[in-house]
């Protein structure tokens, strides 16, 4: 059975972290030059696309869609089982792509994508809608 309680947590975290990047995406540029801004603003998309994964790997382990091979095919299931739109759960798998670059390849990291990366906020924003409609019109 699905923790709505659990996942909505989830997604209000999601949220809140896409609060604080949509804030730094208009950041100035003596903001940018703390040496800190970047940092901070890597570990929060970590947090927030991590946020995203959990939801899915609870989902997929409640309603026995898997074992998923790794965090990407937890949101894949998603999409094949219709919990959300199955394009949208493409797209989502390249947010875990780009999350595993910032945790496992942080030095080789282009700073210029994690910046663009500010301003295309949409796929993590439409995450959160379908999930709270998956959780909130199903047997949770």
């Amino acid at each position: 059975m699905v923790d709505q309680v659990r996942v909505l947590r989830l997604l209000r975290a999601v949220t809140d972290d896409l609060s604080v990047l949509r804030s730094e995406a208009d950041a100035g540029d003596e903001r940018r030059a703390d040496p800190i801004w970047l940092r901070g603003v890597k570990y929060t998309f970590v947090t927030a696309i991590e946020a995203c994964v959990d939801v899915a790997q609870h989902i997929c382990a409640a309603r026995g869609w898997g074992p998923p091979a790794d965090n990407g095919d937890a949101v894949r299931l998603l999409g094949d089982h219709g919990a959300m739109d199955p394009a949208l759960a493409r797209s989502l798998r390249k947010a875990v792509g780009f999350r595993n670059v910032l945790v496992h390849d942080y030095i080789d990291v282009n700073d210029e994508i994690v910046i663009a990366r500010l301003r295309a906020l949409d796929d993590l924003d439409e995450f959160v809608r379908e999930m709270v409609v998956y959780v909130s019109e199903t047997d949770a």
